[in-house]
């Protein structure tokens, strides 16, 4: 075994460089959604394998039909210690509207925003840069302290996380012998707070329907024909009502099945946390939750599934009134997954659940926006354990096992394409900004989030 105190050593000697390192990474424009940055992202991609070969991986630039992949590979003490996949990305948002931001997106500086509290600044300083390269620097502690690493490394750097990750699932297919390992591990999330680090253990998944629902050939007079005709926002409004019963439950026949309740212990941890309904829709103005009935507001949006409306069109919505009964309405629903619900099984019990409230001189038509399971891990599982014990070891408090309301793709992909797990621990914080102006990055993440990855990577090969 590698000893772990002489590389946390050297990471705390390092910290001025590795923020100068991270500073020229921040400087160059990756954003991949606009074709004015693809030479950006490019430079990206071969500034990480420059830095990646630095410290003794074999990285190189591997092409798709969009922004290049890095992947890396580096032994391990012996051909049959651990072998981890680390996933992060290169790619960054737009910086738009630019005269929001405080300074220049791309110049990347050190600020003290609070007395004891700096901040790196700058797009991409926290999502993803920054969180990828406490990897890397984790790495480059161990070997310059012990000349090689406590496990197998390989690592996947996206360039078009931002942009909807085309290229992704092909490179993923066409390379999985390569990329197997023994789990992945992935750094796109964040803590519960500063002085509390976090294992996200569930990701709920999601499927998209958008409906339209037709009744007459025409738009018509509701002084002529209201009261006989049958009117498309009336029957839209009566499925989307029938979805929900009194006590917020979904009313769909099967939604439920393979949901499962949380573990008490899990849900007792939650409680610790203690976020309130008033504390966590407070600040949206809101503060009674209409959800299902008798549950936290964290197992609703971390641990229960659900459907909701996200837009609604039908008939005149111009300025001033037009007494008209649409010939056609629409809805999008998006629906939430956790645990075992099958994505396919929802498509189509919901498209049941439609076509029985539809009169039979009218029709519906369905447009599918995409599906994706839930993740959901082992709450026992050997290394999660361990990296919890491992990041509880760096920070003031214990870490938590938390789980997350939206979907993380890439996880799923790992499970589908090279049959691995993941471990998702990031270092992020609610008020990084990320997406928006004046994006930045706690100090503190950035060194400790460093730490945590060295002390995770000595968790796992015990």
């Amino acid at each position: 075994m590698l000893p772990i105190a002489p590389v946390l050593d050297r990471l705390d000697a390092n910290l001025d460089q590795s923020i100068e390192r991270l500073f020229g990474l921040l400087r160059i424009k990756s954003i991949s959604t606009d074709p004015a940055f693809a030479a950006d992202c490019r430079k990206a991609a071969e500034w990480l394998v420059a830095d990646l070969k630095s410290i003794g991986f074999e990285a190189s630039v591997r092409e798709t039909p969009g922004h290049p992949m890095v992947v890396a590979h580096h032994e391990g003490p012996s051909a049959d210690a651990p072998h981890v996949l680390f996933y992060g990305h290169y790619d960054v948002q737009p910086v738009d509207p630019l005269n929001l931001w405080e300074s220049d997106p791309f110049d990347p500086a050190l600020k003290e925003i609070s007395p004891g509290r700096k901040v790196i600044t700058g797009r991409g300083a926290s999502d993803d840069k920054g969180q990828l390269m406490l990897f890397v620097e984790a790495c480059r502690a161990y070997k310059q302290v012990h000349g090689k690493l406590p496990c197998r490394v390989s690592i996947l750097f996206e360039g078009e996380e931002e942009s909807g990750s085309p290229s992704l699932k092909p490179f993923l297919e066409a390379n999985a012998e390569e990329l197997k390992a023994d789990f992945a591990m992935v750094c796109d999330t964040g803590m519960w707070d500063r002085e509390t680090p976090a294992l996200c253990v569930g990701l709920r998944g999601l499927v998209g329907e958008e409906i339209t629902v037709k009744a007459a050939n025409r738009d018509l007079h509701s002084g002529e024909f209201g009261g006989a005709a049958a009117n498309p926002i009336r029957i839209l409004a009566r499925i989307l009502s029938d979805m929900h019963d009194d006590t917020g439950r979904v009313t769909i026949p099967g939604f439920y099945d393979g949901v499962e309740e949380t573990p008490t212990q899990v849900l007792k941890s939650w409680e610790a946390l203690n976020e309130t309904a008033e504390s966590f829709l407070g600040e949206v103005g809101l503060s009674i939750p209409s959800g299902e009935k008798g549950r936290s507001v964290l197992e609703l949006t971390w641990a229960r599934p659900t459907a909701e409306f996200n837009g609604i069109e039908g008939g005149y919505t111009g300025k001033g009134f037009k007494t008209v009964i649409a010939a056609q309405a629409s809805a999008k629903v998006s629906f939430r997954l956790v645990h075992k619900q099958n994505p396919d099984k929802i498509r189509a019990a919901f498209r049941d659940f439609v076509r029985a409230r539809i009169p039979a001189d009218c029709s519906v038509e369905f447009e599918e926006h995409g599906g994706s399971p839930a993740i959901q891990l082992s709450y026992d599982s050997p290394f999660l354990t361990k990296a919890k014990q491992a990041l509880s070891d760096e920070w003031p408090n214990p870490a938590v096992m938390l789980a997350m309301g939206g979907s993380i793709p890439i996880v799923g992909d790992f499970q589908t394409f090279l049959g691995m797990e993941s471990l998702l621990a990031g270092f992020a914080l609610v008020d990084d900004r990320i997406h928006s102006p004046n994006e930045k990055y706690d100090l503190s993440s950035f060194h400790k989030g460093q730490r945590s990855w060295a002390r995770i990577l000595d968790a796992l090969t015990r």
